[in-house]
């Protein structure tokens, strides 16, 4: 069809950005979710160049999910959005199928046409059980509840903020593939902050920083990263959920450009052994009002001692949620020694092997960053785990805590167990989607080899959760 019959919306580059942060705006400031939503829903009925809405909702292994709903459609049935849970890995048995998505109307984006194609506006949904209560398995309700009652009950604020490494390879579903060509290949062979301004890999981080910033990321900085073809790019903290929401929109974006460009955006910890694998580095602070509760100017590294016993949580369950963190075969790759990585159950303001670090804050900025999180973990499973046992978990009394020789799981198998027999797990999950979560693991353990070995292997790409072909699959 010609483009003359069509008008569907397609905005430029600032005006996105000034509408998303005016939305943003209206997250972090709590307006009621009854405003937000008569005024979501005004601007569809008066716009009339959309076509659909994107609706956006992430499964229990992190796996994103998008549904295109009508948006006639839409307004007239946001209220009764229904879909099969059956289908997707991790939700409901098929004899209790139907689920519900509830929109969360403060969470909703603008996007580039370029990118995202015309007419087509994003939200992010809520899954809700057939009993209208919030869906277990939807780990996002669980944070969004979690974090809210948080809020009303003691004025806390979770914030977060994410580095995401990832890899630019040649060739378009490069990971699908990897099972037949057995090999990545790089984009670029240069290194950390290193790049012609107009090479492939320099490319791609332009191309991927401007949509970031037009869909309202506040970028900070970007760069290539130690490997070869390895990129991060970085953008301001934000309220827990709004933070895990971008981290998907970030892969959902960075894949789609890379895409177009005709390259594969790859998001696996360890793609390639003998080079830097990619991490998730999770900086973390409790706000209550304008005060942060993390800062102390005469604390050891200037945390305060809310800060240190925080740490100490996150370290007394390390083996309980490093599951949670390191949720694929691949992943137990990185975390090795010789590459930067934290395998090691400690805090340390220097030490980049160790779990936890302490960076250098101010009354503004003071943090504390888990290291060992990957960049496939599902982004509200680990943010949910992390706050959760830091704010509430037991601290285990092991003598020199902070500095103890121990040592996350060099293996899935380990972590399985570790993760199916914790108490710990039990009462912030429940036993049911514990259970689910640990089928889930095993069953791609499974179809892995148990010993890792030198080179990645067909298996832990092909099996991988947010990778995984569905053609090849049943031929296991």
């Amino acid at each position: 069809m010609s483009d003359s019959f069509r008008n569907f919306l397609a905005l430029g580059y600032d005006e996105l950005e000034e509408l998303n942060l005016a939305a943003k705006a209206d997250r972090a400031n709590r307006v009621s979710a009854d405003a937000i939503r008569e005024k979501r829903l005004k601007y569809l009925t008066d716009e009339k160049r959309i076509k659909a809405v994107t609706v956006l909702f992430t499964d229990l292994e992190g796996r994103l999910h998008l549904l295109d709903y009508d948006k006639k459609f839409l307004l007239s049935s946001y209220d009764n959005l229904t879909f099969d849970g059956s289908s997707i890995r991790g939700f409901t048995a098929q004899k209790e199928s139907d689920l519900r998505l509830g929109i969360d109307w403060s969470a909703f984006y603008w996007v580039p046409a370029d990118v995202f194609g015309t007419g087509k506006v994003l939200v992010f949904g809520t899954v809700i059980d057939k009993n209208g209560t919030a869906y277990s398995g939807d780990l996002r309700g669980v944070l969004k509840t979690y974090a809210d009652k948080l809020h009303a009950e003691k004025g806390y604020t979770l914030n977060a903020a994410n580095e995401i490494e990832g890899f630019l390879f040649e060739g378009t579903d490069a990971e699908r593939k990897y099972h037949e060509t057995g090999k990545f290949s790089y984009v670029n062979t240069g290194g950390y902050y290193h790049s012609l301004p107009l090479d492939p890999l320099r490319r791609f981080i332009d191309t991927a920083a401007e949509v970031q910033r037009a869909m309202g990321f506040q970028n900070e900085k970007d760069h290539p990263e130690v490997a070869p073809s390895q990129f991060e790019i970085n953008y301001s903290y934000g309220e827990v959920v709004a933070a895990a929401d971008q981290i998907q929109l970030y892969k959902l974006l960075a894949r789609q450009i890379a895409n177009n460009m005709g390259f594969t955006a790859s998001f696996l910890p360890k793609p390639v052994v003998g080079v830097n694998g990619s991490g998730m580095h999770t900086n973390m602070s409790i706000t209550h009002g304008k005060t942060n509760l993390f800062w102390d100017a005469k604390g050891q590294e200037q945390l305060s001692a809310f800060g240190w016993e925080f740490i100490d949580r996150v370290l007394s369950h390390a083996l309980d949620i490093c599951l949670v963190l390191n949720s694929s075969v691949n992943a137990y790759r990185r975390l090795d020694p010789h590459f930067e990585a934290p395998n090691q159950i400690k805090a340390s303001a220097t030490d980049r092997g160790s779990m936890v670090r302490v960076p250098i804050g101010n009354a503004k900025s003071m943090r504390v960053e888990v290291r060992s999180v990957g960049p496939d973990a599902n982004p509200y499973l680990a943010l949910y785990s992390l706050f959760k046992t830091g704010l509430d978990g037991s601290v285990a009394k092991i003598k020199n805590l902070r500095q103890a020789q121990r040592y996350l799981p060099d293996n899935i198998y380990t972590a399985i167990e570790d993760f199916s027999k914790s108490k710990w797990i039990a009462e912030i999950l429940g036993a049911d989607v514990q259970s689910r979560f640990v089928d889930l693991k095993r069953g791609a353990a499974d179809r892995s080899p148990r010993a890792l070995g030198t080179f990645v292997k067909g298996s832990e790409v092909q099996y991988h959760h947010e990778v995984y072909n569905q053609a090849l699959w049943s031929l296991f």
